[in-house]
């Protein structure tokens, strides 16, 4: 996507460095900044403090990570300790292990001479691949929203709500649940967003509104609180949400907050969608509820906020009485019956194991033997 004229990727290497490039999100919407990552230490640490977020992203970053271990020690040992560290700074998003387990097993059957060649090689390969991925999922999602907004009132605006941010910044580019919202309004379409602010990070307030109105794509900001009141007053036509882990079964984790807006969508005939890469898909899991790990955030995060002052300068500020404690759980499970169809790079499928299995069937046997 473009910033003021020019494109990026939220994620990229450059030819002739040795180094990676990554957006630092923990200071948008106030202040644009590259940051460069040198070493694997540096790359767990913008994972953990979120300077890099979203399923997609953690993992190609993971990836990156990996070809900045090769360059430090390529041994097997380092390389697995690496891994296993990568692996650490975020539990819930699958995209993390299933980059790691994707890139490791290769490294260590190459030569050792070759192995930061090889390490680049297959790092910048799964950040194109979910370039395309993501872009097939906004012209799958398209043609979702094409078909119900002509059942929609005339003349008036295709209302949609999204929680967190899902665009291009939590992935490589166009996003997961932004990427239909950016192609329909590509195409024409008359679009509008909700944006939940979603607390506590703020994700949605800061960075999906900072998105949509770099593409100049109608939308308002609101209290993570409201949807279910714009619900019931008919102002949401639809919601689609992201997801860092996705059940064989269709159960979907996504960041705290989503299971209320299901359960609100569900209560007043909304369809709920979640736009899915593959590689968010854990084959090995059915009940999300029971077996998806919730990482448990600082509470910190709760208990103040970050913004600008009068000087537009950054600062945090408290919001609660001292000393007073906060939970921070950073995501939830939204289990299958509430969520009216996946979105994914091969089609819109039912949230269910059968659906799913359709769409990737190269998974059947593999179920088949696990169940075995």
């Amino acid at each position: 996507m473009k910033v003021d004229g020019q494109h990026y990727r939220s994620i990229w290497l450059e030819d002739g460095e040795q180094s990676v490039f990554v957006i630092d999100q923990t200071v948008l919407p106030f202040e644009f900044r590259v940051r460069q990552l040198r070493s694997t230490a540096q790359t767990i640490d913008a994972i953990a403090t979120m300077v890099v977020r979203g399923a997609p992203l953690i993992g190609a970053t993971a990836a990156c990570g990996l070809f900045l271990a090769t360059q430090e020690d390529p041994s097997d040992e380092y390389l697995k300790e690496s891994a296993s560290r990568l692996l650490a700074a975020r539990p819930t998003a699958t995209n993390l292990g299933w980059a790691l387990e994707r890139m490791l097993p290769q490294l260590l059957s190459e030569p050792i001479t070759d192995r930061v060649e090889v390490a680049r090689f297959e790092a910048q390969n799964i950040c194109d691949e979910d370039v395309g991925i993501n872009s097939q999922i906004g012209t799958h999602g398209l043609r979702l929203l094409t078909d119900r907004c002509h059942l929609g009132r005339k003349n008036e605006p295709f209302n949609i709500l999204t929680h967190c941010n899902a665009g291009w910044l939590a992935t490589v580019d166009w996003g997961t649940a932004l990427s239909p919202i950016f192609k329909a309004h590509d195409a024409g379409m008359n679009i509008h967003v909700w944006v939940d602010e979603t607390r506590p990070r703020n994700q949605g307030a800061s960075l999906t509104a900072w998105e949509l109105k770099a593409h100049d794509i109608p939308h308002t900001i609101i209290a993570d609180n409201a949807g279910g009141h714009l619900m019931q007053h008919g102002q949401v036509d639809a919601c689609i949400v992201g997801s860092d882990r996705t059940t064989r079964s269709g159960d979907v984790c996504n960041k705290i907050g989503t299971y209320l807006k299901a359960l609100a969508a569900k209560a007043n005939d909304v369809p709920f969608f979640a736009a899915i890469p593959s590689s968010t898909i854990d084959w090995a899991i059915s009940d999300g509820i029971s077996e998806i790990p919730i990482e448990e955030r600082a509470g910190i995060e709760v208990t103040h906020i970050t913004g600008v002052d009068e000087k537009n300068q950054l600062t945090r500020v408290r919001l609660t009485p001292e000393g007073s404690q906060a939970a921070n759980p950073a995501f939830d499970v939204t289990p299958r019956d509430y969520v009216s169809g996946i979105i994914t790079e091969r089609g819109v499928c039912d949230a269910s194991e059968t659906a799913l299995l359709n769409l990737y069937p190269e998974h059947v046997q593999k179920q088949q033997k696990s169940q075995g």
